[in-house]
């Protein structure tokens, strides 16, 4: 017999358990947008930012300016941007 009752309980117990990073885009392109409110949170700088945005540590894009977001290419590089019209 087993000296340790259900060994591998507490390793199948955690799976599936964890809750996900909320991470992706927060406002799409062409959608009004104030200073200082998150565009993206990525991991890993997989959007570059652009004119009118910052990017944090962690690689959150955040608006610098109030107007709308838009999204492009430059480089072959995806680039976020804040426009205003």
């Amino acid at each position: 017999m087993s000296h340790v009752k259900a060994g591998g309980k507490v390793a199948q117990q955690a799976q599936g358990k964890r809750h996900g990073k909320r991470l992706g885009v927060k406002k799409f392109g062409g959608e009004k947008i104030a200073v200082g409110q998150i565009i993206l949170r990525q991991r890993g700088a997989k959007v570059k930012a652009a004119k009118g945005v910052g990017m944090g540590k962690d690689h959150t894009i955040f608006a610098m300016i109030d107007g709308f977001v838009q999204f492009g290419k430059k480089f072959g590089k995806t680039t976020a941007s804040v426009v205003t019209k």
